[in-house]
């Protein structure tokens, strides 16, 4: 597992969204803006079951989320791996992410969702700036 470099933690924990691309049902990527919670050394999301993006990662756990700095969009770092997914039917892990946000993710899911956490398991590192 590669560490996320001390020199660009400030991009992520001053991120509000992450990039994260997955590999869609055909081969082609998908990239999508999320929200996230990082603790200094795990990004982590909740996903609802239903999005694409989590049926993505199912299937192909690989990922590449990108951060780009909000005072210097000329720096940046991303992330490369795969997703360790686990089901979060209580909101526990939702409820972090919503406090972060001043949202409550159970208003965002339609009836019968559920919500998984995504732990981003960072095998590279590439940043810029």
């Amino acid at each position: 597992m590669a560490s996320i470099p001390q020199s660009h933690q400030d991009i992520i924990q001053r991120s509000q969204i992450v990039m994260l691309g997955t590999n869609g049902p055909d081969g082609e990527p998908q990239i999508t803006a999320l929200w996230f919670h990082f603790d200094g050394d795990t990004v982590r999301m909740s996903i609802a079951d239903s999005r694409q993006k989590l049926k993505n990662l199912q299937r192909d756990p690989r990922f590449s989320a990108l951060f780009v700095d909000p005072e210097n969009p000329y720096r940046t770092i991303e992330l490369r791996g795969r997703g360790d997914i686990e089901p979060d039917p209580n909101y526990e892990f939702a409820a972090k992410v919503g406090e972060k946000y001043n949202s409550d993710l159970r208003e965002m899911d339609g009836p019968g969702e559920n919500r998984t956490v995504v732990t981003l398991v960072v095998t590279k590192v590439n940043t810029f700036g």
